[in-house]
């Protein structure tokens, strides 16, 4: 069976964006093809008219700092991110994260882009994102031929599981993060399956920014999945820590409590029984926040 009919290389927002308008609903990006190509060989996506690969539209595949964001384009793979010194030193939580997507061999070609557009709730890449309070850059083909481009908040990209919100003539371009400040530290932790089951039971990241005395939490971030249709963050742990006089045990105890507490969990017969996933949201938030808070008391 042939799974397309064409396969475009545009190398420009513009012309990638004219060709999924041209092709509607008989066109999908694709850069790594990880998932993509898979679904389609599984009969879980039909066959499509074309493919437009991204990845020779400039600046897709690069990582930068600029103006007090580390930004990421979309045709970055995970295995620029795992290596990336820059990423390391902003964003822990990111590149720990982008370390444990598939094996060597997917990493070396899957791409955080193709990562976020899937829209699963436990992709790591996104986890980490989400953690770092990410926002996407999304680029719309609008109706007199501009090219219009914004920046919006990674969780405005999920509508449910494996389903995103970009229309026909939208695609992603690019993610950013902010640059770590002192007494600022992130950390990523998940278990999964034996190898050789690329499904992770629970993803969590976390970001915590102390006090200049190393004691109080005075910024949180916690995301966890899957705990929910869609990527989640964990706003009633965020404030339980916010809320403590200390970032102590007792503080990441109030925090595990409330997340425990405001996650959708639900059993999977693939990954794993519901009780199982919320002892592990305790054992991995544990780990992240004891990570995280020990990173920003030595400076970020």
């Amino acid at each position: 069976m042939t799974l397309w009919q064409a396969y475009h290389t545009p190398q420009t927002v513009h012309d990638a964006l004219a060709l999924l308008q041209q092709y509607g609903d008989q066109a999908r990006i694709v850069a790594g093809g990880t998932d993509l190509i898979l679904d389609m060989q599984q009969g879980n996506q039909p066959p499509l008219q074309a493919l437009v690969d991204v990845t020779r539209i400039a600046g897709f595949d690069q990582i930068r700092q600029e103006d007090g964001w580390i930004v990421i384009g979309a045709a970055v793979t995970h295995a620029q991110i795992e290596r990336s010194a820059l990423v390391r030193r902003h964003s822990a939580a990111l590149a720990e994260s982008c370390s444990v997507v598939g094996g060597p061999q997917v990493r070396n070609v899957a791409t955080l882009g193709g990562n976020v557009a899937h829209a699963l709730p436990a992709a790591d890449g996104t986890i980490g994102l989400l953690a770092l309070e990410a926002q996407a850059q999304v680029c719309t083909l609008a109706a007199d031929g501009r090219v219009e481009c914004a920046w919006q908040p990674l969780l405005s990209l999920f509508a449910g599981p494996g389903s995103n919100t970009l229309a026909h003539n939208q695609m992603l371009a690019a993610f950013r993060f902010p640059v770590q400040r002192p007494h600022q530290a992130s950390a990523f932790d998940r278990i999964m399956r034996p190898q050789g089951v690329a499904l992770p039971i629970l993803g969590v990241a976390a970001k915590l920014t102390l006090d200049a005395a190393g004691e109080r939490a005075i910024e949180a971030a916690i995301a966890i999945g899957p705990a929910g249709p869609i990527p989640f963050r964990a706003g009633e742990a965020e404030a339980a820590l916010l809320a403590a006089q200390r970032c102590d045990d007792a503080a990441i105890e109030a925090a595990v409590a409330a997340a425990q507490a405001q996650a959708q969990l639900r059993t999977s017969k693939h990954r794993a029984s519901q009780e199982y996933r919320h002892e592990m949201v305790a054992v991995l938030l544990r780990r992240v926040l004891r990570r995280a808070a020990a990173g920003a008391r030595e400076g970020g």
